[in-house]
């Protein structure tokens, strides 16, 4: 008999591969996506101060009211530009993209390409 692993399982042991790879410091923090069936989540965290520096959701009201669904690529674009301003009024340029174990497609790819545009670097 064929026991097959669940997606979330899976996409969970492959960031926690990437995580032994990737870490956020103070000059180059991490920015950390997470990608749910109705929201998206972006983070820029300082691993080594254990910090959120900043984020962005679907979830907030901010974000939530300039939207007219939460879960498209539309909106993933959209909270890209906003982490990236958010960003960039803290001071913070250059990030180390964590994709969270997604696959570089759709909404993840959306979310990045949106805050190159706005001016992050990664």
């Amino acid at each position: 008999m064929i026991n097959k692993k669940s997606r979330s399982e899976v996409r969970e042991n492959k960031h926690r591969r990437m995580r032994s790879h990737l870490s956020g410091t103070a000059q180059r923090p991490r920015l950390s996506v997470f990608r749910s069936n109705n929201h998206m989540y972006a983070q820029i965290i300082d691993d080594e101060a254990g910090r959120t520096l900043v984020s962005a959701s679907t979830d907030q009201k901010a974000v939530k009211a300039e939207l007219e669904k939460t879960n498209d690529v539309a909106a993933a674009a959209y909270v890209g530009t906003v982490i990236a301003k958010r960003a960039l009024d803290a001071g913070i340029d250059t990030v180390v993209f964590d994709r969270g174990g997604f696959i570089y497609h759709g909404k993840v790819k959306a979310l990045a390409d949106a805050a190159r545009e706005a001016g992050l670097k990664f």
